[in-house]
C-alpha cells in the first residue's frame, strides 16, 4: 500500500511544492499561482498558498529553525513556592525533545510478533481483578466502560481501622510520629480496549472519565476520616505505570500532604499581596496552549519539567469534584487534544496527569485564593542529585518556547490545511505536465 502523504498550505501568494521520494524531498517546483493549481484540478479557485512541505508520518518535520541565544533564568514557581533554573545551555530546541522510549511501544513487547492484547482490566477478564467498586453505565452487567475497583495491591489499607487525629499530634514533638495506615486506593480502568489510550476516547468518553473522578470523591467526601483525595494518571513504565491497560488511580488518604499545604499557602500569600487568585491572573499570550469555553491550557511560567502542561478552570473553584457534565466534556475535549500533541510532538513519552485539588475541610476563609487544576508532567529528562538535594528543578526548555511548540489550534479557520495523498499527488501531476 502507498504510504499517505499530506501536503501543508500555509497562507503565501507564491511557493514551493516538494516532491516526496521514498520519504525524503528531492525537488522543488515551483508553484505560479493557487488558482491555476485551483482550475486544472476542477476546483473553485483558492486563495493564494504556497505548499511548504510534504510529509510521510504525522512525525515528520521540517528542521527547526535555531532558536536565539538565550541566558539561564532562576524563576520561581509562585503557585508551589519552589525554584526552576532555566537553562537552555543543556538541550538544544523543543522539537529536539522527543520520547526515545515511547510508552506505547511497552504494551506490544512479547515473544510473539502479532500478539492479541489481554490483561486483568480487559472486557471479560473482570474476575480477576480486586473487587468492584461501581461502573458506568451503572446498570450494565456486561458490557462496560469505565470501571473502578480496588487495588489489588493498595498503598493504603480500607479495612485497618482509622487512626485518631490526636495521635500524630500527640507524638508530633517526640521526633518520631507514625499512625495507622488507613485509606484507600483504588484504580480507575478508563477503557475496556486494551488497545484504547485516553487520548484515543471522543470527548464525551474522557469527560466520563472526569465524572468517574467525581463519583468516588464524593464516595470518599462522605467518611469523615479522609482529608485529602489524590487522583493521578501514570502513562509509562518510566512514569510509574505497571499495567499498559490505560487506567488511573485514585488514593484517599487521612491527612492533608505536605506538597499540598505548601501550595495553599503559596497561594494564599498571592493573594494578600495582590488580593488575586493567582490562578485566575496566570494566563498569557506567551505561555498559553489551547483554551475553550470552560478552560484554558498553559506551559506554566516557571515549568519544573520540559513541556509540562497545567490545565486551569476559567471559573474560580476549589475543589475539582464541583465539576458539572457540560465542563466534565469541554475539559475532555482540552485534555485530549493536548494529549494528542504532546504525543504527536514527543514520540509519545511517558507522564504523570495530576489533579491538583483542595482538602475536604477547606475553610471558607481559603476559598477566594484556592482554585484547582490539573497538571501534565511528560518524563523527557532524568531527576537528578541536584533536583532532589535542593528542591530545585532545572528546565532546559524555556515554557514560552514550548507552549509555541505545543500550542493547539483548536477550530481555527485560516490557510494552513491538510491533504490526502490522492489530492497532494494530483497537484504534483499537474506540476509536473505544466
Amino acid at each position: 500500500m502507498e504510504p499517505r502523504t499530506t501536503w501543508r498550505v500555509h497562507d503565501r501568494a507564491m511557493g514551493r511544492i516538494l516532491h516526496p521520494t521514498q520519504g525524503k524531498f528531492s525537488r522543488a517546483y515551483h508553484v505560479p499561482t493557487a488558482s491555476i493549481l485551483s482550475r486544472r484540478l476542477g476546483a473553485k479557485p483558492m486563495p493564494s498558498v504556497r505548499f511548504l512541505t510534504a510529509a510521510m508520518s504525522s512525525t515528520e518535520q521540517s528542521p527547526s529553525p535555531p532558536l536565539p541565544n538565550r541566558s539561564a533564568e532562576v524563576r520561581r514557581d509562585a503557585i508551589f513556592d519552589r525554584w526552576v533554573l532555566i537553562s537552555p545551555a543543556r538541550a538544544r530546541r523543543p522539537s529536539d525533545f522527543k520520547s526515545h522510549s515511547p510508552a506505547s511501544s511497552s504494551s506490544s513487547a512479547s515473544g510473539n510478533p502479532n500478539p492479541k492484547p489481554s490483561c486483568a482490566f480487559c472486557a471479560g477478564r473482570e474476575g480477576e481483578c480486586a473487587p468492584e467498586i461501581f461502573r458506568v453505565p451503572p446498570s450494565s452487567s456486561a458490557d462496560w466502560k469505565i470501571r473502578v475497583i480496588e487495588n489489588l495491591y493498595p498503598a493504603l489499607r480500607r479495612d485497618a481501622e482509622p487512626p485518631d487525629p490526636s495521635d500524630g499530634l500527640a507524638a508530633a514533638g517526640t521526633g518520631r510520629c507514625a499512625v495507622t495506615g488507613f485509606g484507600f486506593h483504588d484504580v480507575v480502568i478508563e477503557t475496556p480496549d486494551h488497545s484504547v489510550h485516553l487520548p484515543d476516547l471522543s470527548p464525551e468518553e474522557v469527560g466520563e472519565v472526569l465524572l468517574a473522578y467525581k463519583q468516588r470523591i464524593f464516595q470518599l467526601a462522605r467518611l469523615g476520616s479522609i482529608k485529602y483525595v489524590q487522583v493521578f494518571k501514570n502513562y509509562g513504565a518510566s512514569a510509574g505505570a505497571s499495567m499498559a491497560h490505560s487506567h488511573s488511580q485514585i488514593m484517599g488518604l487521612t491527612l492533608v500532604p505536605p506538597l499540598v499545604s505548601s501550595r495553599l499557602d503559596s497561594m494564599k500569600k498571592f493573594y494578600d499581596m495582590t488580593g488575586k487568585c493567582s490562578l485566575c491572573e496566570v494566563q498569557s499570550e506567551d505561555i498559553l496552549v489551547c483554551d475553550t469555553v470552560h478552560f484554558f491550557a498553559i506551559v506554566p511560567f516557571a515549568a519544573s519539567y520540559p513541556f509540562e502542561v497545567w490545565i486551569v478552570p476559567r471559573d474560580h473553584t476549589a475543589h475539582f469534584h464541583e465539576i458539572d457534565h457540560e465542563k466534565a466534556v469541554d475539559l475532555g475535549g482540552l485534555l485530549k487534544l493536548v494529549l494528542q500533541k504532546l504525543s504527536k510532538q514527543l514520540n509519545d513519552p511517558p507522564y504523570n496527569l495530576i489533579i491538583q485539588t483542595a482538602p475536604f475541610d477547606l475553610s471558607t476563609s481559603c476559598t477566594p485564593y484556592t482554585h484547582w487544576f490539573l497538571q501534565i508532567l511528560p518524563h523527557l529528562n532524568v531527576i537528578g542529585g541536584f533536583e532532589i538535594g535542593t528542591g530545585c528543578f532545572i528546565n532546559p526548555v524555556f515554557p514560552e518556547d514550548a507552549a509555541k511548540n505545543q500550542k493547539v489550534d483548536k477550530g481555527r479557520n485560516d490557510y494552513r490545511k491538510t491533504f490526502s495523498a490522492d489530492v497532494g499527488s494530483k497537484l504534483v501531476q499537474t506540476i509536473l505536465n505544466n
